[in-house]
């Protein structure tokens, strides 16, 4: 099919093919790109505030658990300002409920929990089991379906490195009466010493960042058409002014040669008189136009020179003719006498 096409349709075709490879390879490029950077914004929002809680569930370890323990032996109510767990999951809870961040979530969760709140469900568990037989394991993440929507998570393993929190969680003698008194006797006890009890787990909403990734990909991709689109007609524009133009009159020459038409002055006037403005190029195309205007002059001029031979022959072959009626006529004339002088003599 491309070899009954002209130059210039053959070439747009050639370019929208490559054009449209480009289009799915390019595209294919960037949305993996774009994909990557959603998933690196979102995996450092949730590293972000997985470290935010660290550092308060540290600051009340630290600082707030010495004031209050002595109020936690008097008080007949436990004082849950004491716990890491509540004093992160309470500044949490701030965060959260300003609006932009009301989609993100905060849950510690344990297998045996004091408070019902942070009893681990079965994906928690999941978790847990994992850095069970994992226990070098620093953190996980990835993403689950939640309420039909893509989530991020980010996990760490909650681990009882201090020995004085046992002191809650090892046996309800052993801890203070306003915890048995507000949570009971029956949960919460029987922690072990370094090892996994629960995970530590942020969630972060990732629809939002990903349609964001996916507007622009769609506005670069439009911005490559468009660009890939100028380009083209660009192409197209140039080829047509410095190749195809220059080109048309050495192939209607050489047409007039391939169709001996030659003889008029008139046609090899107008078709040089183009040739020469492509002539006055310093390019190919303009030394193969001097080239193609000399073989022209060449050619015309040999014809010309055939056709005074072919004028002068038929000249002297009308001559020839014309010699040779009139012999014959003498010839009949000569003949016709002696039939004549025979008649006569037989008469």
């Amino acid at each position: 099919m491309l070899s009954h096409l002209k130059l210039a349709p053959k070439f747009t075709l050639l370019l929208s093919l490559v054009f449209i490879g480009a289009i799915f390879f390019t595209g294919w490029i960037l949305s993996q790109a774009i994909q990557q950077k959603a998933e690196t914004q979102v995996i450092y929002r949730g590293r972000l505030l997985m470290a935010t809680m660290n550092s308060v569930r540290e600051y009340t370890s630290d600082h707030v658990n010495p004031l209050l323990k002595a109020q936690v032996e008097t008080s007949s109510k436990f004082i849950p300002e004491i716990i890491p767990t509540f004093s992160a999951i309470k500044v949490f809870e701030n965060f959260k409920s300003k609006p932009e961040y009301s989609e993100y979530s905060y849950k510690e969760a344990v297998l045996n929990p004091t408070n019902p709140r942070d009893q681990a469900d079965e994906f928690d568990k999941e978790l847990i089991e994992l850095f069970q037989k994992e226990p070098n394991s620093q953190d996980t993440f990835g993403f689950r379906k939640m309420e039909g929507e893509e989530i991020f998570y980010k996990s760490q393993p909650i681990k009882i490195t201090n020995p004085s929190c046992l002191r809650c969680h090892s046996t309800p003698e052993a801890a203070p009466k306003s915890q048995i008194n507000t949570y009971g006797d029956e949960s919460g006890f029987g922690w072990p010493l370094n090892k996994i009890i629960g995970v530590q787990t942020i969630y972060v909403p990732s629809e939002e960042v990903f349609r964001i990734a996916r507007r622009d990909l769609y506005l670069v991709m439009q911005i490559f058409i468009g660009v890939f689109a100028v380009v083209i007609l660009l192409i197209n524009w140039l080829l047509k002014r410095n190749v195809i133009e220059p080109v048309k009159p050495m192939a209607r020459l050489a047409q007039q040669i391939s169709d001996e038409d030659l003889n008029s002055e008139e046609n090899e006037e107008v078709n040089l008189k183009k040739l020469e403005q492509v002539a006055k190029k310093s390019d190919e195309l303009g030394q193969l136009a001097r080239v193609f205007q000399q073989m022209a002059h060449a050619v015309y001029t040999r014809e010309q020179s055939f056709a005074q031979q072919l004028t002068q022959l038929r000249q002297e072959t009308d001559k020839a003719k014309k010699a040779g009626m009139a012999s014959k006529i003498t010839q009949k004339a000569y003949l016709e006498q002696l039939l004549e002088k025979a008649r006569r003599a037989r008469s």
